[in-house]
């Protein structure tokens, strides 16, 4: 399944050779080298992927190179993608008069090339990987000196061609965010599974993150904007309220908020909370108070029923109905109220 989402990912950032260079944004100028102390750009992790507004959509170094010099005495607008992140940013770089340069050496690759890197994951004890400094999920490998990486198997390979010798690689380290070059001496005999005895992870789920320096964007980070907001208040004020947003009563506490208005006729009046707001211990409350009222209610006019005898014991004699003009019998089966009469 990591598979099969890693080739997705890659075709979508134009890992496939039959999309070429149609795929705008897919490709741009790789910065080799920067001279330029003032420029915030950083080699190898940084594509010039537009210029002055339009993408990078030709090959043609002669063409950028115009567009820098048409600038000079200006300044030029790049946009700038990196690798770490995936993230683009826009910089407003001025062009000296004299030399028209921006220090830059550049090459046109595709934005994939900064897709071939390895991250390592867990590092036994003891293991090459470990003697020679790697560091578990905050190290990447970019790449080596000792030959070009391209494809997951480039780096397998190049490890079985410097069994027992030193192999130089390229480190970046995210929580650093420096890059440093590790030396490490594969081998077989370390007495664990394979030649650098570390897990590494490939493809579209171990790419390069943001600099933990940076402020990461995360989806509904931002729930309300300033401007949006104060015109919600101003609304509320025209609508006569207090211009302040509506709350759940569960997240306020009754005791410390302000006294609210007179209560709207027709409706009944609010009991105060307790001090530690229990609102369920005071629904309950509420709802037996208004059972025991409904027990209590006056019953309708009708005959009292006798209990039923308890064992061993006659029951009770019921007495006759009493005849016309006479009044109700008397004795202790005489209920306090008069029976109700039933329309045969």
């Amino acid at each position: 399944m990591f598979n099969a989402l890693n080739r997705f990912m890659s075709r979508l950032d134009g890992g496939d050779a039959q999309h070429g260079q149609s795929d705008q944004g897919s490709f741009g100028f790789q910065v080799l080298r920067n001279t330029n102390l003032q420029l915030a750009v950083e080699p190898w992790f940084d594509f010039v992927v537009g210029i002055n507004g339009r993408p990078i959509d030709n090959a043609d170094p002669s063409l950028f190179a115009q567009e820098v010099r048409n600038c000079a005495g200006g300044s030029v607008s790049l946009g700038i993608w990196s690798a770490k992140g995936q993230r683009t940013r826009e910089m407003h770089i001025p062009v000296p008069t004299d030399t028209a340069s921006l220090g830059l050496s550049l090459q046109y690759a595709p934005l994939a090339l900064a897709a071939n890197i390895w991250h390592v994951l867990d590092v036994p004890a003891n293991s090459p990987a470990d003697l020679a400094g790697l560091l578990p999920y905050s190290d990447y490998i970019l790449g080596s000196p000792e030959g070009a990486l391209h494809g997951e198997s480039a780096l397998g390979e190049l490890v079985e061609d410097f069994l027992a010798r030193p192999l130089r690689l390229y480190v970046y380290n995210n929580e650093y965010d420096v890059t440093r070059e590790v030396t490490i001496q594969p081998s077989r005999e370390w007495g664990g599974h394979g030649a650098v005895g570390c897990t590494l992870g490939y493809g579209a789920l171990h790419r390069l993150p943001a600099p933990l320096n940076e402020p990461v964007d995360a989806p509904g980070e931002t729930m309300f904007d300033g401007g949006h907001e104060k015109q919600a208040m101003a609304a509320a004020a025209q609508e006569g309220g207090d211009g302040s947003f509506l709350v759940p009563a569960q997240l306020v506490d009754r005791t410390a908020s302000p006294a609210a208005g007179p209560p709207r006729a027709g409706k009944k009046k609010e009991k105060p909370a307790h001090a530690n707001n229990h609102l369920m211990d005071d629904y309950f409350k509420e709802e037996e108070e208004k059972s025991r009222k409904l027990d209590n209610a006056p019953a309708t006019k009708s005959a009292a029923v006798p209990p039923p005898p308890k064992a061993g014991e006659a029951p009770a004699a019921v007495p006759p109905p009493p005849k016309a003009g006479e009044g109700p019998p008397k004795g202790p089966a005489q209920t306090s109220a008069p029976a109700a009469e039933i329309d045969a």
